[in-house]
């Protein structure tokens, strides 16, 4: 239950109030998880004055506003379409004119397809936190430790890669469910490629980052060996994941 609504038009007042002890108080984007998922008494802090919904390109990165609407990704030609591509496949489209990219990232389970092309764009989190100090995380580092990551602090911008060469691919029950299981892959110039896999547990799970290709679709059936639950076996979701990721590759491959 909401018992506090402020709208701060500075990054220094909203700091502040992340900072009380008591109540509770956290971001609202675009209110879908705390609609959702969130039981407590809270405070929200509404983010939509502080300029924070701007898409940038500057040398080989995009520079994403925390409060860009997932529906602003889809009107970007520029981006990666394996992220344009996760975004339809996660919210219809009444949902993405409310989502935010960060709201929706932060608040990932292992069924969320947008966080997985994220993590394997090898994206990065700018947070601010007390006495305006910034600081930059890989999503890889913060979905573990995401609660005590998020302390005190607000995320600005979401930053990944503009030369990458990325692909998504999904097996799911119908078109519009979250997959069951789901491959991401992102190569750059230099060779260097990573593969996430998507569909199960409370968040992605990366399973190859290294200079090449060599032993991404067994290093993808061992991750998911033991990966069975009520919607698909481990066996399944094992030899599905290798035949997405192949797909990935190819696709990659032909698009160099």
């Amino acid at each position: 239950m909401i018992i506090e609504y402020h709208r701060p038009n500075t990054i220094e007042e909203t700091i502040s109030l992340l900072s009380r002890e008591d109540p509770c108080t956290v971001v609202l984007g675009g209110g879908l998880y705390l609609n959702e998922k969130v039981e407590a008494s809270i405070a929200v802090v509404d983010i939509q004055n502080l300029g924070l919904d701007t898409i940038e390109k500057k040398g080989n990165k995009h520079f994403l506003g925390a409060a860009v609407k997932l529906q602003q990704l889809i009107n970007q030609d520029k981006l990666p379409q394996a992220l344009i591509k996760s975004v339809k496949h996660q919210e219809t489209y009444n949902r993405r004119q409310v989502a935010t990219l960060a709201g929706t990232a932060i608040t990932a389970d292992g069924r969320s397809p947008i966080p997985a092309v994220l993590l394997a764009l090898d994206a990065e989190l700018e947070m601010i936190g007390n006495n305006n100090k910034t600081e930059l995380i890989h999503l890889g580092d913060f979905f573990p430790l995401r609660e005590d990551k998020l302390e005190s602090k607000l995320v600005t911008k979401i930053i990944i890669p503009s030369n990458t060469k990325t692909a998504y691919h999904y097996a799911a029950r119908s078109p519009a469910d979250r997959p069951i299981i789901a491959v991401a892959v992102s190569q750059w110039p230099s060779g260097r490629t990573r593969v996430v896999l998507a569909g199960y547990g409370d968040q992605p799970v990366m399973v190859l980052d290294g200079p090449d290709k060599g032993g991404a679709e067994t290093a993808a059936r061992d991750a998911y060996s033991q990966a069975g639950d009520q919607w698909a076996s481990a066996e399944y979701r094992a030899d599905t994941a290798v035949v997405l990721v192949r797909r990935s590759l190819n696709q990659i491959a032909e698009n160099n």
